[in-house]
């Protein structure tokens, strides 16, 4: 009895039996193939192999044991260089994967992605965008700045030394304000300006200085060219409070006041009012600071505990006006409005403002439309100078008060000896070793 399928029999296993006898696809043996012969085998009618598709029966020469010599060899799809897709059983759909080009498909696979490229240029777009973000920004800023003091206008000026010198100063400035402003400031509806603190921040390489000048110091007012008419005022030895040189005839007296009575060369001015500096402290989102002892002052609108707290625009504003309040009285607000202007320029100067543009803009609005500053200010040395303020906060500078030897009529008296020696050392860029109150 015939073990083998209908049509599978002897000599034409595979259905393709020929009359020469026998020509067929697998061995002569009584038993089925194995599975590593058997291959992929599809159900159903399949397809004839392609025309020419091995060696004809005639042209092959009967080996004995069913087989022709010259009986094609099948290989598996995809097996080498010779291999058309078709494994002998199928209708010519390839089944399994091999290395070569499947049968059907009509086309190649897609190329790789070339990531280097991708990454090269997309590194390219974000520069691109970056540079454009920063050039429009300066511009922008640069554009907001308010060169309205000329230095140019002060003469007889001292000859300048290593590193940079600006004078800071505070106004009473009520510009721009509404009455409900100025009552919430507390700062009063006086007509124009007066100067509320002062400062010389010496930017240099042995370590930065920032050096309070007290309002009531007492100084010579010297000879001057008015801002406005041009006109030569002489000086007569008269004597009068600091901050009545910027009454008198505004930023550019101050200066040349300044310079007269030190011997220092200012190389910048800087000037910010009540409503700029509370804007800018509201604009960081308010500013911590240490407060060593609790005070109250009503002229100033001051009630703070001790303690480390954040203080916001109107807070702020109040602690660096008030002098009522201490017994050594402008001495100690100038030691309050240095540690605080160095706190602020600490936040000023942190990533999370520089590097967040819903902090950065804003704080930028805030400072750079109520800045006043001299006609050769430029934004890097408006940047140098609040890192360097910065850098006085950190500990990596020093912050005193100009040294005072005694009072006069109420005046504050600087001592002379002292300040040669504090100028002396600004001068020549040297570590500073002077000290004041």
């Amino acid at each position: 009895m015939n073990d083998w399928p209908e049509g599978w029999s002897g000599d034409n296993r595979g259905g393709r039996g020929n009359a020469g006898g026998g020509h067929g696809y697998g061995s002569a043996n009584a038993q089925p193939e194995g599975a590593q012969v058997m291959r992929q085998v599809r159900r159903g009618p399949t397809a004839p192999p392609p025309q020419g598709y091995g060696v004809p029966p005639q042209q092959g020469q009967y080996q004995g044991q069913g087989q022709y010599q010259g009986q094609p060899q099948y290989l598996d799809q995809g097996a080498g260089p010779q291999s058309s897709g078709y494994d002998g059983y199928n209708t010519g759909q390839v089944y399994g994967g091999g290395g070569g080009q499947s049968v059907g498909r009509t086309g190649g696979d897609r190329p790789a992605p070339n990531w280097r490229r991708r990454i090269k240029w997309t590194a390219i777009a974000v520069a691109g965008v970056l540079v454009v973000t920063t050039v429009g920004t300066y511009f922008w800023a640069d554009g907001k700045l308010r060169r309205e003091v000329d230095l140019s206008k002060v003469i007889d000026r001292p000859d300048g030394g290593d590193g940079t010198n600006y004078l800071i100063v505070g106004s009473d400035s009520r510009e721009g304000m509404s009455a409900e402003e100025k009552k919430k400031l507390h700062t009063g509806s006086a007509e124009g300006k007066r100067t509320d603190s002062m400062m010389i921040l010496h930017v240099g390489g042995n370590g930065d200085t920032l050096i309070s000048l007290p309002r009531d110091s007492d100084v010579e007012l010297p000879s001057f060219v008015g801002s406005e008419s041009g006109k030569r005022y002489e000086g007569t030895g008269r004597h009068i409070k600091l901050n009545a040189a910027y009454a008198t005839d505004g930023p550019e007296l101050l200066v040349r006041t300044v310079e007269f009575n030190t011997g220092l060369r200012i190389d910048h001015y800087v000037e910010i009012g009540f409503a700029g500096f509370a804007n800018i402290v509201d604009a960081v989102g308010g500013v911590e600071i240490d407060i060593d002892k609790a005070f109250k002052d009503k002229y100033s609108g001051a009630d703070f505990q001790a303690g480390k707290q954040t203080l916001n625009g109107e807070e702020a504003l109040a602690f660096v006006r008030t002098r009522h309040a201490f017994a050594a009285s402008d001495l100690q607000r100038t030691k309050n409005q240095q540690k605080f202007l160095a706190a602020l320029a600490h936040e000023v100067a942190t990533p999370g403002t520089v590097l967040n543009p819903f902090a950065l803009y804003p704080t930028m609005g805030a400072g750079l439309d109520s800045l006043i500053v001299d006609k050769d200010m430029g934004l890097w040395d408006l940047g140098s100078m609040f890192f360097a303020m910065k850098g006085v906060n950190g500990g990596d500078g020093t912050s005193m008060n100009m040294p005072i030897s005694g009072t006069s009529g109420g005046n504050l008296v600087w001592d002379k000896s002292k300040v040669k020696q504090l100028v002396k050392e600004l001068n020549n860029d040297e570590k500073v070793t002077v000290t004041g109150q």
